[in-house]
């Protein structure tokens, strides 16, 4: 019996001549009807490439296949006509993208995105649509945000968007099934909770599916077989169990082994408080009615205090829509909040721009998507060197130039690079490269929020253990922000957990992790560090 999906020595170029990028080389899978396949490596391997390639969605023709074969459902694909392949995506062939927010139409209403497929390919009324829509949002958990159906996607969380990703790509109930890291921008409990969902559907409808991901975790427990791709090769492939317990290749034996590992140095317990936070809540008003009259509040961050200490991390933990990040912006006054805040001995809560410039130095943030938070337009040096001219460091051009390029050997990066761009970097530099701009201005307190989300396992321990080395060395306090528990186990001192805008746990970190006393904290846990596969490749809880 022929397979759904063949792809045999495909190939990929960017370019052509001296320019030309071998992004896929020889690459060859398949998946039968009703099966999982994983296909992993590090960012730049050649994963979401071959990925767009089955749905030739990749940017023609700048892209191009010197060589290969797709074949879905006996059917060659690289031959098949646009409008065929019209025909098929969305319907058969199905795919959920990334990155939520730039995938969704940032000026259409959720409701408008998920029925679009429904009305092209199921030629569907409005309210037959809408019935479907709404069962949808049942479906990928999100039944009660079903009244806010006319929102647009940045109203939404993460970890919701990526829910409205996977509700448009199961709309049609398709017979294959490409999800490109499906839970990297979402929480343990709701990640749990998708793969579930994935697992249920797949057994419903007999679905195959093609999982590309960096989370090791998540292939053991989810996929019959994976392919490990490196360089855009696939270096190895076989039953998922045989790889995890005997990979034959060097590359596959480094990237089992690059998990984030160990623990932080031990920190002064009595160390001064660089910030302390007391009752702060970000309220954001419900408006409704012609007059636009305040209805109620979204209460983002909701009476929660906290101390960080000189040389600590305090971890902050919770799902998506927590108020983790509008926590991270409100302690650096980025975000409009009530409560007192205390850096350093002194209330900034009052202070105006004015008052509060000189102390921007002294309190930076790394943001979780380091290509949207970097200027397209900004080599690395006049980026790093922002910061030093608005606050007037560094002095002349040279001696800024030797700050940029001392910050940038700091975190991994070669001198020589500062004149490059943020595209010519991958995802794990231009992390480190964020992390430098912060740096290059000697600050206190550094806010984390999911620094390492957007990054493969290999990238995520060499960040934690770059972050660790830069504590060590400059006594830095940090708040760090994570829905990967893993991460903030290698990396907190303290842990916070966080639920609907509310502390219900914090502790030494050890403890939290080791005893937690509330049901939600140990339901993270068991999220992050207990779920499993049964022998039937069953997801469970």
């Amino acid at each position: 019996m022929s397979k759904l999906l063949e792809i045999n020595d495909l190939s990929v170029s960017f370019g052509r001549g001296e320019r030309e990028v071998k992004a896929v080389r020889g690459a060859g899978l398949s998946i039968d009807k009703g099966e999982t396949v994983a296909l992993v490596g590090e960012s730049g391997s050649g994963k979401s490439v071959t990925a767009l390639s089955v749905m030739r969605l990749l940017p023609y023709p700048q892209a191009w296949h010197p060589g290969g074969s797709i074949r879905f459902a006996g059917e060659e694909l690289m031959a098949a006509s646009e409008g065929h392949m019209r025909e098929l995506r969305g319907d058969r062939i199905a795919m959920i993208f990334q990155e939520p927010l730039t995938s969704l139409n940032p000026l259409h209403s959720i409701e408008k995105q998920i029925n679009e497929v429904l009305l092209l390919h199921k030629l569907m009324s409005k309210s037959e649509a809408r019935a479907r829509v709404e069962e949808l949002m049942a479906l990928v958990g999100l039944e009660n945000q079903i009244s806010r159906l006319n929102a647009l996607p940045h109203e939404f969380s993460g970890g919701q968007q990526q829910r409205v990703m996977i509700a448009m790509a199961l709309a049609n109930e398709p017979d294959l099934l490409i999800a490109d890291e499906p839970t990297t921008a979402v929480d343990v409990t709701i990640q749990a909770q998708i793969l579930k969902l994935l697992k249920d559907l797949q057994a419903k409808l007999n679905m195959a599916l093609l999982l590309i991901t960096h989370d090791l975790g998540i292939v053991r427990r989810m996929a019959e077989r994976a392919c490990v791709m490196n360089d855009g090769e696939i270096v190895e492939q076989g039953e998922t169990n045989s790889i995890f317990d005997n990979p034959q290749h060097a590359y596959t034996q480094r990237l089992l082994a690059a998990e984030p590992k160990g623990r932080p140095d031990q920190a002064d317990a009595s160390a001064p408080e660089v910030v302390t936070v007391t009752d702060s809540k970000v309220w954001f008003p419900i408006k409704k009615g012609v007059l636009r009259r305040v209805v109620d509040h979204v209460k983002a961050v909701d009476g929660i205090s906290l101390t960080v200490r000189k040389g600590h991390t305090l971890g902050i933990v919770g799902e998506s829509g927590s108020g983790k990040s509008t926590l991270g912006r409100a302690l650096l006054r980025l975000e409009r909040s009530e409560g007192d805040i205390v850096f350093k001995g002194r209330d900034i809560q009052g202070m105006d721009s004015r008052e509060l410039r000189p102390l921007r130095r002294e309190m930076q943030i790394v943001f979780q998507d380091p290509f949207g938070s970097l200027s397209p337009r900004l080599s690395v040096a006049q980026i790093v060197e922002e910061g030093l001219k608005v606050h007037g460091l560094g002095g002349t051009y040279e001696e800024r130039r030797e700050l940029i390029g001392q910050a940038l050997e700091e975190v991994g990066l070669e001198r020589n690079m500062m004149d490059r761009y943020p595209h010519e970097f991958s995802g794990g530099q231009r992390q480190r490269i964020s992390i430098a701009r912060a740096l290059v201005l000697k600050p206190d307190f550094i806010v984390l929020d999911e620094p390492t989300s957007a990054l493969d396992m290999s990238v995520q321990a060499q960040i934690v253990d770059l972050l660790r080395d830069l504590q060590k060395r400059y006594d830095l306090a940090y708040l760090f922000i994570s829905h990967d528990l893993k991460v903030v186990r290698a990396l907190a001192h303290d842990v916070a957990v966080i639920r609907h805008g509310r502390i219900v746990e914090q502790g030494v970190a050890d403890d939290v992790f080791s005893n937690p006393r509330e049901a939600y904290t140990r339901a993270l846990m068991d999220a992050a560090f207990e779920l499993k596969a049964d022998e039937s490749g069953a997801v469970s809880m």
